[in-house]
């Protein structure tokens, strides 16, 4: 099984990725990966962290920004999130949450599982995410959001150039993320999984949030031991990441869960 896991979100930047001059592409193609996954409806960020988070719909676990933004996920929630797994398995073991949008980390993440979380702008979130790595290289599981490419999305444009430009910035801060993890001897046992919310620019250039293809359409990567490097051939969707998740780390898997592990994903002696 994986020591470890790293889910690295890219806020906005949907498959736009695929089109950005960055070497996020070496880390996506280093592994099995699309441009063409999706993303639930509504296509807003807490819908689809939360899905992702969770494994379910929005319809089911009923997160949206507003009440991530003024609530807590109440103790008595009727889903568990990855985090909530992974601290049953390991009571003790390091769990982290940093997101340049706060709202995730209070709102969205249960607040009373001792995971260690973090906002602040994605530079220098991008520091303290390194500096937590090599403090703490036996932690299990580590969830990413960086945020500025969904704000130059909606300051530009989603697909523009200014956006474009945002993501390949974005590329500077995922590097030294992942050289923290190099550093400090993790890459060979780690599973990065990078992924994007949402896109925008549907049926408003700079907004997101319907269900046209340009706002449903996301970026999604998975490197790590066993993997099948190589352009995904069947379907993804951001629920799915539970499910990989969970396989990899052997958690238990939740019959609520709506997402699966893509077909031809992972080699047979993983």
């Amino acid at each position: 099984m994986a020591q470890r896991v790293v889910i690295l979100g890219i806020d906005g930047a949907g498959g736009f990725i695929r089109q950005a001059d960055a070497p996020l592409h070496e880390l996506l193609q280093s592994g099995a990966y699309t441009y063409e996954a999706r993303t639930v409806y509504p296509s807003i960020s807490a819908e689809c962290w939360g899905s992702l988070l969770y494994g379910v719909s929005p319809e089911r676990h009923g997160l949206n920004n507003d009440k991530a933004i003024h609530r807590k996920t109440p103790s008595d929630f009727p889903y568990a999130s990855l985090f909530k797994l992974a601290r049953r398995k390991w009571p003790d073991a390091p769990l982290s949450a940093f997101s340049c949008w706060e709202p995730i980390n209070r709102g969205i993440i249960e607040n009373d599982l001792g995971v260690h979380m973090e906002s602040m702008p994605d530079p220098e979130l991008a520091e303290a995410i390194a500096a937590y790595i090599r403090q703490h290289p036996d932690f299990k599981l580590m969830f990413i959001q960086l945020d500025h490419p969904d704000a130059a999305g909606h300051q530009h444009g989603f697909g523009t150039s200014g956006q474009l430009a945002q993501i390949a910035v974005t590329d500077q801060y995922v590097h030294r993320i992942v050289e923290a993890l190099r550093g400090k001897g993790l890459l060979e046992d780690t599973w990065v999984i990078t992924v994007s919310d949402h896109g925008g620019g549907g049926a408003h250039s700079h907004d997101h949030g319907s269900d046209h293809p340009m706002d449903m359409t996301i970026t999604w990567g998975i490197t790590g031991p066993a993997v099948n490097a190589g352009l995904i051939q069947t379907p993804v969707g951001i629920m799915d990441t539970a499910a990989v998740t969970a396989h990899v780390l052997g958690l238990p898997v939740q019959e609520c869960w709506e997402g699966t592990i893509p077909g031809g994903l992972f080699s047979s002696n993983l």
